[in-house]
């Protein structure tokens, strides 16, 4: 049973280190920064790739090339631990354990508080997709299959819903029946 409760971050208000610099640091700023352009990020890595520094530079995210130590957490929120490093992993994890942070320990379900899922982007619309970090390829294959079966103007839709939404008087109750109402042709 998947018991993970999804939510959605504004990681441009919360501020989120990444440590390490290689392949994995890439895949995780990559899917943060697609997701969440304007996320507040920091990296931190004793050497960068040169993929990763490009894509921090793009992207204006402060990176220190430096050794990991847990005086980096201070004023984080979200860690997301993507070293090489068994060792080190393990203490960024003791680490934001004890500081009541959230960590992400790449591709170490067991020392995750969250995972990085699949994410659908269409407008203002935007689905994740979790398989609980037991299948992050079928998670990628779901998000492949919604990009391409979501219209690409359905953002247009929620506009619109929105602007409804606006001029709906009565009750919170009433407002629901009537956008219920309204998107009901949805799914039939």
């Amino acid at each position: 049973m998947n018991e993970l409760y999804p939510i959605f971050l504004k990681v441009n208000k919360l501020k989120v280190l990444i440590v390490g610099g290689g392949n994995v640091a890439l895949e995780k700023l990559s899917f943060l920064v697609k997701s969440s352009p304007n996320a507040t990020v920091e990296l931190l890595a004793p050497t960068i790739k040169e993929e990763v520094r490009k894509l921090a530079q793009e992207y204006q995210i402060n990176s220190i090339v430096n050794s990991y130590d847990k005086h980096f957490l201070e004023g984080k929120h979200i860690v997301i631990a993507a070293t090489n490093n068994t060792a080190v992993n393990l203490k960024i994890h003791k680490d934001c354990k004890e500081r009541n942070l959230l960590v992400n320990v790449a591709d170490t379900p067991e020392l995750c508080d969250f995972y990085l899922g699949g994410i659908v982007t269409k407008g203002q619309v935007k689905i994740a997709i979790s398989t609980n970090g037991k299948s992050p390829t079928m998670a990628k294959r779901l998000r492949q299959f919604f990009e391409e079966v979501l219209p690409d103007d359905l953002n247009i839709l929620v506009e619109n819903l929105h602007q409804y939404r606006k001029t709906i008087r009565g009750d919170f109750e009433k407002k629901v029946a009537s956008l219920n109402k309204i998107t009901e042709t949805l799914i039939n």
